[in-house]
């Protein structure tokens, strides 16, 4: 059971119903929404993270499972050692083994018996009767039979030690491929106990930090971005504490937010709407990948007052269909006497995407007053919900929460949307981190 996992899929299950009731936006600018027929019911318990107990008992277990293991294959060892097996086959093979020698001192009287017939029946002359002619005749023929008959008693015990020998040898490799099952079966325990031991480890360290707005993350980026082409945003990280702040690292990821008509559950692969991101900043000039590991773009040392600029590239892939989709930042940090911390706020920016081959629709021209008197306004952009966050395309640094939604359209619902579906929907490094130290946090 590994915590990341675990977390992720909570953290999908707890935002996967506003991003089905609100992906058909702007279409919910003017009507109350309506539950969707692709919503599906809340996950189970056993889908929300591990406390800290659960994980103290899950490494007791996991060790009690190898101990056993161990002490089950050094059992097994020692029998092959000591040659130890069904008492029955041991018993069948030593009188398997009796019967053969047995046999063979009965087919040795009888070839000797075999042998005195003959010399007596060589013996008989011409002055010999015909009864000693017929007896020893007699003789001769029984003694053969009964060598015949010691033959096949002989053949028949050999084929009975054969078989005894076969099925002690058949128990000596099943006991050793035994063993052998058992020595991989403890590899993965130990590996099992490993996890465990980590997580708990991770749960107890992440327990010990704070959030606080130590470090601050400014993300902005093209309002529009086409399938199968780069788009390149911008990506700020300041150090707004009191003090120099020891390592820094920054998660980054992205997502298409879910189409209408698409069906979420328990299975739903939530990688499909992931939007690969690549980053590279003064330091390093060349295009790094980000992982789907939560490997993170590490920042390293910022001083107080001070801010790093990172360029994040993100290539939706070439059949992605056109919708839209948020780009999400996270940080945290780590200092050198042992304080730690994540960001309460994280960074989002929102876009539509083209598929390939489309092209941006212009933007609308107020029409001009033919009087003299005030100019009619612009279009309304319609941002008239949360002030806290921007429209997209814009960037902002809003803490990672679910806001009140505004109900006048696309623009006010994605930032709040946008924030649900990048952090949890492509399972990216930012979101799962949050969710992991805040559960930590409230389990400590």
């Amino acid at each position: 059971m590994k915590i990341r996992r675990i977390l992720a899929t909570a953290v999908a299950a707890a935002v996967t119903t506003p991003v089905v009731f609100l992906s058909a936006a702007p279409a919910f600018a003017d009507t109350k929404p309506s539950p969707s027929a692709t919503q599906k019911p809340a996950q189970n318990e056993d889908d929300k993270p591990p406390t800290h107990q659960e994980l103290v008992e899950a490494v007791a277990k996991a060790q009690a499972k190898l101990d056993a293991l161990e002490t089950e294959r050094k059992q097994v060892l020692k029998d092959l050692k000591d040659d130890t097996m069904d008492p029955a086959l041991k018993a069948e093979f030593l009188a398997a083994k009796e019967a053969v020698k047995v046999a063979e001192e009965a087919r040795k009287t009888a070839d000797q018996k075999v042998v005195t017939a003959q010399e007596a029946f060589d013996k008989l002359t011409e002055t010999s009767t015909e009864e000693e002619r017929k007896l020893a005749e007699k003789d001769l023929a029984d003694a053969k039979k009964a060598a015949e008959d010691a033959v096949t008693a002989k053949t028949a015990a050999d084929l009975r030690l054969e078989k005894a020998q076969t099925a002690c040898d058949d128990a000596r490799v099943a006991l050793a491929r035994k063993a052998e099952l058992l020595r991989r079966d403890i590899v993965l325990a130990e590996e099992e106990l490993a996890q465990a031991e980590q997580d708990l480890e991770d749960f107890e360290e992440l327990s010990e930090c704070v959030e606080d707005d130590a470090v601050r993350i400014d993300l902005s980026g093209p309002e529009t971005i086409t399938a199968g082409q780069p788009a390149v945003f911008s990506m700020r990280v300041t150090n707004t504490s009191d003090r120099a702040l020891d390592l820094v690292d920054v998660y980054a990821n992205a997502s298409r937010l879910i189409l209408p008509g698409e069906d979420i559950d328990e299975d739903t692969d939530f990688m499909k709407w992931s939007i690969p991101v690549e980053w590279s900043s003064a330091d390093v000039l060349e295009w790094t990948q980000v992982s789907d590991e939560f490997e993170s773009i590490e920042v390293g040392k910022l001083a107080k007052g001070a801010h790093y600029d990172v360029k994040l590239r993100l290539t939706a892939a070439a059949d992605s269909p056109a919708g839209q989709g948020m780009a999400f930042a996270y940080a945290e940090y780590e200092n050198n006497d042992g304080t730690c911390g994540m960001a309460l706020d994280g960074a989002h920016a929102g876009f539509d995407i083209l598929a390939k081959g489309d092209k941006p629709k212009p933007t609308p021209t107020p029409t001009p007053s033919p009087s003299t008197s005030t100019p009619a306004p612009a279009p309304s952009t319609g941002n008239t919900g949360n002030t806290h966050t921007t429209q997209q395309g814009g960037s902002s640094s809003t803490p990672v929460n679910n806001g009140t939604l505004a109900a006048t359209g696309a623009n006010d619902v994605l930032p709040q949307l946008g924030l649900a579906a990048a952090g949890a929907v492509a399972l990216g490094a930012g979101a799962v981190f949050v969710a992991r130290r805040r559960k930590a946090g409230t389990q400590a």
